[in-house]
C-alpha cells in the first residue's frame, strides 16, 4: 500500500473568482436555523489499494483501487475527514481506455484536489448547495484534464464523494448534529424512513469468480447475488458468454432455498454496466432466463444499455435498474419515464448530497431503490448501509439490499476494517446474508459520524 498526503492552509477567502462568492452570498433555505460554515483549511491524501485479483467489468479489468482522503477545517478549528473509493472504469470506462490504469486515477484524484482548491474561505449552509455549486466548475475541470468533452457526470461526482462527505461531517459537527436520521434534511426524510432491522448482503460474482466460490457464497446464507454480465468481446460474444455464465451460475445454486424471500429462491442480480447495445440482445437473454428456468429468480437487470442510448424499455419483461446513467436527479427522471423500475443509489459514488435528490426523486415517482456498491473500504460500506436501511423494502422482500464486496476483492481488507471507528461491531458483519441491524447500529449511524484515528492522523499539525 503507497500513502501520501498534500495540506493546504487557507487563512483568508482565497477561492476562484466567481466561485467562492456564490455561496458566501447565499441565502439560508426557508425555515433554516443552520450554521453558516466557513472553510479556512483544507487537505489531502490518498492511500492506493491492490486487489486480490484483477477485477473484471465493462469488459476490462483493474487491479487496484486509489482511496482518496479529504480534510476540511473551519474557521471554528473543527477538522473532519471525508473518504472517497475512485472507480474510473465504472464511472467513465472511455477515460480507463484512453490511459493507463495509473494515470486514470490521477486524473481523477487531481479533480479532487481541484475541487479543495476552490473550497478555501468559502462559507456555505449546508452539503446540498455547496455540492451544486462546485459540480458544474469541477466538471468542466474533468473535461479539460482528461481531454474529453464528452466525459460523463459521473467521473466528477466520483471525484467530489470524499469532499462532500467532509462537508457532511463538518455540518453535523457544527450544527451539534449527533445521528444520521438527524443528519438527513427534512425534504428528503420521506425517501429515508425506515429502520431496518436487517439488510440483505450482496455479494459480487465479477467475471472471474468461480462456481464453486459463487456455491461456498450461496451455502453460506448469501441469497441475493450480484452476477456481471457485458462480458469482453463482440455483442454476439458477449452475448454467448453472458448466457454460458448465467447457465452455469443457475444449475449450481438455482435449487438452494432462503427464508429471505417470498418463494424461498435465490435472486438473481444482473449488472451488464451499459455493454448491450441493442435491445434485441438483452431481449435474447431474456428468452434464454426462460428456457432454463431461472427467469423467476432475476430481479433486477441493471444498466443494460448504454446511456446515450435511449430504448423505452417498458416492453421488457423485468425490472431494469439505472446506475451510472442516472448520474443526477434530472437523469433518474428521465430513466424513470422511459420505463426503469428501479434506481440503484450510490452515496458512495455519487455523493451522498445527490443521493439525497435521487432518493427524494424516486420516492416521488414510487419506484424502489436500493444500495449498490463501488468496492469502497469499510466505512464507506456503512455511508451506504446507512441509507439502506432506511430505504422502503424492495419489492418482494421485507429488508433493504446493499451490495458490499470489498471483502471480496482486496488483498488488504482486514487491516482497512481496523480504521473503523467500530471495526468489532456486530452489525459490520455479515450474518448468513444479511447485516443484522440494531438499536446500536442506529444509534452510532454505523460509526460514520465518528472519527477515524488512521485518517484523522494525516492531518495532525
Amino acid at each position: 500500500m503507497l500513502s501520501r498526503r498534500n495540506f493546504i492552509k487557507a487563512s483568508a477567502f482565497t477561492g476562484a473568482a466567481g466561485f467562492s462568492g456564490i455561496l458566501s452570498r447565499a441565502e439560508p433555505a426557508a425555515g433554516a436555523n443552520n450554521a453558516r460554515i466557513t472553510i479556512e483549511e483544507v487537505g489531502s491524501g490518498l492511500e492506493r489499494e491492490p486487489l486480490i485479483h484483477p477485477f473484471g467489468f465493462k469488459g476490462n479489468h483493474i487491479t487496484e483501487l486509489w482511496q482518496a482522503i479529504m480534510f476540511l477545517r473551519s474557521a471554528s478549528g473543527t477538522g473532519k475527514v471525508g473518504l472517497a473509493t475512485q472507480s474510473v472504469l465504472w464511472s467513465d470506462a472511455s477515460v480507463f481506455a484512453a490511459h493507463s490504469e495509473r494515470r486514470g486515477n490521477e486524473l481523477m484524484f487531481a479533480m479532487s484536489e481541484y475541487a479543495l482548491r476552490q473550497l478555501k474561505g468559502v462559507q456555505f449552509d449546508n452539503p446540498v448547495d455547496l455540492l451544486e455549486s462546485i459540480i458544474d466548475d469541477v466538471y468542466g475541470y474533468g473535461r479539460d484534464i482528461t481531454g474529453n468533452p464528452d466525459l460523463r457526470k459521473t467521473f466528477a461526482l466520483n471525484s467530489l464523494v470524499g469532499v462532500d462527505n467532509a462537508a457532511w461531517l463538518l455540518y453535523a459537527a457544527e450544527n451539534g448534529i449527533n445521528t444520521f436520521d438527524e443528519l438527513i434534511p427534512r425534504e428528503y426524510r420521506p425517501a429515508l424512513s425506515h429502520h431496518h432491522e436487517h439488510v440483505a448482503s450482496i455479494p459480487l460474482m465479477a467475471y472471474d469468480v468461480s462456481i464453486a466460490e459463487i456455491v461456498q457464497a450461496a451455502s453460506h446464507g448469501a441469497f441475493f447475488l450480484k452476477i456481471k454480465i457485458g462480458q469482453p468481446g463482440t455483442q454476439d460474444e458477449m452475448l454467448r458468454k453472458d448466457i454460458d455464465r448465467v447457465t452455469a451460475i443457475h444449475r449450481a445454486v438455482g435449487h438452494m432455498r432462503t427464508p429471505y424471500t417470498r418463494n424461498g429462491k435465490l435472486c438473481y442480480y444482473l449488472d451488464a454496466n451499459g455493454r448491450y447495445e441493442k435491445k434485441e440482445n438483452l431481449l435474447k437473454m431474456v428468452r434464454h432466463l426462460e428456457k432454463i428456468g431461472a427467469f423467476d429468480q432475476v430481479v433486477i437487470i441493471e444498466e443494460p444499455f448504454p446511456e446515450d442510448v435511449e430504448i423505452d424499455v417498458r416492453d421488457i419483461p423485468v425490472c431494469l435498474a439505472a446506475d451510472e446513467s442516472a448520474h443526477t436527479d434530472k437523469d433518474a427522471l428521465a430513466r424513470i419515464e422511459m420505463g426503469y423500475g428501479a434506481i440503484a443509489l450510490k452515496a458512495i459514488a455519487k455523493t451522498l448530497s445527490m443521493t439525497l435528490k435521487i432518493a427524494g426523486l424516486a420516492k416521488e415517482h414510487q419506484v424502489p431503490c436500493f444500495c449498490a456498491d463501488l468496492t469502497v473500504n469499510p466505512i464507506l460500506v456503512d455511508w451506504n448501509k446507512n441509507v439502506a436501511a432506511r430505504l422502503d423494502p424492495f419489492p418482494g422482500l421485507e429488508t433493504g439490499l446493499l451490495e458490499t464486496n470489498g471483502h471480496q476483492n482486496y488483498i488488504n481488507w482486514k487491516q482497512m476494517e481496523q480504521y473503523h471507528p467500530f471495526p468489532d461491531s456486530p452489525w459490520r458483519q455479515d450474518g448468513g446474508g444479511v447485516f443484522h441491524l440494531g438499536e446500536d447500529f442506529y444509534l452510532k449511524s454505523g460509526g460514520v459520524l465518528a472519527d477515524s484515528p488512521h485518517y484523522m492522523e494525516m492531518f495532525e499539525h
